[in-house]
């Protein structure tokens, strides 16, 4: 029985035999890999991925789509909303020799969610491959002085490297979407900052609150209210703030 994509699941189902080679080649699974797939839907990337693993863990909400997965013997199925899913569990269930790498086709209504989500994981995880709307991953990708450098690149490029490897065009989908698609590869530093993540969020956040606006009237209120005593330029748009310089201020903070 064909299965009728969900709109509040966002769903939408990757059927491009050469666009999906083009993923699992980008992602390079090994055997072994302790890999966990977000949203599998059909299963377009769930099986060739399981081919190349051997065994394969996957997050799925809908729970028509879980029970169909279940019937595969090399999957193993967290029916859960992603968004609950504790991941460092989900490493120490799977006993894995090396850290998880995740992958998937995200939702489009929840992406950026479930990036901040699993930024609470990122100790146990060793990369990243993601399907997601391409001005999302614009902005991830983002330099500043740009249109898209925005909050969402700050609180990304202090924990990963990150770069869109692939373009994936609507029509690669059933049903379509009315936006264009790209795969991002994300890996986490090796050696990151230490800093207060909840603190560089509150500074982020304050910073482009009024993106237009010179940062004297925004952050530099508040800083001035924290009792900061250093010297940072605000008189510049919140776009203008390479990511070190944002790092450095929480810290000093």
């Amino acid at each position: 029985m064909k299965h009728i994509a969900r709109k509040r699941f966002g769903q939408h189902f990757l059927c491009d035999g050469g666009i999906i080679d083009a993923i699992v080649d980008g992602i390079a699974p090994r055997p072994g890999d302790a890999m966990v797939e977000i949203g599998p839907g059909l299963a377009a990337l769930t099986q060739p991925l399981v081919e190349r693993l051997g065994q394969l863990t996957v997050v799925e909400l809908d729970r028509d789509l879980a029970k169909r997965l279940r019937e595969h013997p090399q999957l193993r199925v967290i029916e859960s909303d992603v968004l609950r899913v504790n991941f460092a569990e989900v490493a120490n269930d799977l006993n894995a020799v090396g850290k998880l790498r995740i992958v998937g086709n995200l939702p489009y209504n929840i992406s950026t969610p479930i990036l901040f989500h699993l930024l609470q994981y990122v100790d146990v995880v060793a990369d990243q491959h993601f399907m997601l709307q391409k001005e999302v991953i614009d902005r991830m990708v983002a330099q500043p002085a740009t249109a898209d450098y925005g909050r969402l690149s700050v609180m990304l490029q202090w924990r990963y490297a990150m770069e869109d490897f692939l373009f994936v065009p609507p029509e690669s989908f059933d049903p379509p979407p009315r936006v264009d698609s790209a795969v991002v590869r994300m890996v986490p530093l090796a050696t990151p900052p230490a800093l207060d993540v909840k603190r560089l969020e509150t500074v982020v956040q304050v910073a482009f609150s009024q993106r237009r606006k010179l940062l004297r009237h925004t952050l530099g209120h508040w800083l001035q209210e924290q009792g900061y005593g250093g010297h940072f330029d605000v008189q510049r748009r919140a776009e203008e703030v390479p990511v070190a310089e944002y790092v450095a201020l929480t810290q000093q903070l």
